[in-house]
């Protein structure tokens, strides 16, 4: 790796490292080391860091800001490609937008809201980037990614980039077709809004984000919530009935504020949350007979 990271650092892409710690990147704080850790300051940064990837064929993933994201203690192997500054940039065309992958989508939220742009106030409260959002079809208050991206930007890892519109992205329950059939990059997404009154926009933000914080534990490092919904159930809502709020693994616990949510209490391990997951899933399914899927992303070494 000292080779390729050398490479990289001529090639002047932005930042390089070796054995990074990725639980300085997740928002749970918790994941052991990649192999090589890139953050590229552009673009063109980031198709030159695809183009080394691949010729040394290196396994991949792009990570923006960390949520949604279990990452084993053991780390990833190979390049792990970070999306944030430089690739954020935000363009407004009316009620059309088109922002960078690397782009908060908190902050994109409130700065669409100030220029009376509706379609957005449900991800006031979602810390992600632009991209992880298409990736995972990142959605709150029964709004989604879905009803507003019209195309997203996507740098392949042939080194060829392509617009995928928004039935080709195939979007359906927190997922989209980049998870598995098509691994890629969103380096950028179109998104259509509307106009719409200020004042009502930014005053239905404000409660969004007042409800994220009077219902979920962001007051501790977390994930974001771990199960998907197995409609019509909620699974917050069964775990919550099962007793189970509270219980805890080594320093991974469930919040007691929101059965879907947990939270690492003090220096909890990827494998205290496994084997918390695990506690739930057993449990659930012997009370209910109904088998819990995880809408976290674990990643890793096993």
């Amino acid at each position: 790796m000292d080779v390729i990271a050398m490479e990289l650092q001529n090639l002047n892409i932005g930042k390089v490292k070796i054995k990074e710690p990725l639980a300085h990147h997740t928002t749970i704080k918790i994941g052991g080391p990649a192999d090589l850790f890139i953050e590229p300051s552009s673009v063109e940064g980031l198709k030159k860091v695809m183009a080394v990837v691949k010729k040394n064929r290196l396994n991949w993933r792009a990570i923006g800001r960390g949520s949604n994201l279990l990452v084993s203690d053991k780390g990833i192997e190979g390049a792990v490609i970070k999306l944030s500054n430089g690739i954020d940039e935000l363009k407004i065309n009316g009620t059309e937008i088109t922002v960078g992958g690397g782009h908060s989508l908190i902050s994109l939220a409130t700065q669409i809201s100030k220029k009376g742009l509706a379609g957005l106030e449900f991800a006031s409260g979602i810390p992600g980037s632009v991209g992880g959002a298409v990736y995972m079809n990142a959605g709150a208050h029964g709004s989604d990614i879905s009803k507003i991206v019209t195309a997203a930007h996507i740098l392949f890892d042939d080194g060829t980039m392509k617009w995928l519109t928004n039935e080709e992205l195939e979007f359906s329950y927190r997922t989209s077709v980049l998870q598995k059939k098509r691994p890629g990059i969103v380096v950028e997404a179109t998104f259509k809004l509307c106009e719409g009154e200020k004042s009502a926009i930014v005053s239905q933000m404000l409660k969004n984000k007042d409800y994220r914080k009077d219902t979920q534990p962001w007051n501790f490092p977390c994930a974001g919530s771990i199960f998907r919904n197995p409609l019509p159930n909620y699974a917050g809502r069964l775990i919550e009935v099962a007793g189970l709020k509270g219980f805890s693994i080594g320093g991974a616990k469930i919040s007691e504020m929101h059965g879907n949510f947990i939270v690492n209490a003090g220096n909890a391990s990827a494998e205290d949350v496994l084997a918390l997951i695990q506690h739930v899933k057993d449990t659930i399914y012997s009370l209910y007979e109904i088998k819990m899927e995880t809408e976290v992303e674990i990643v890793g070494r096993k």
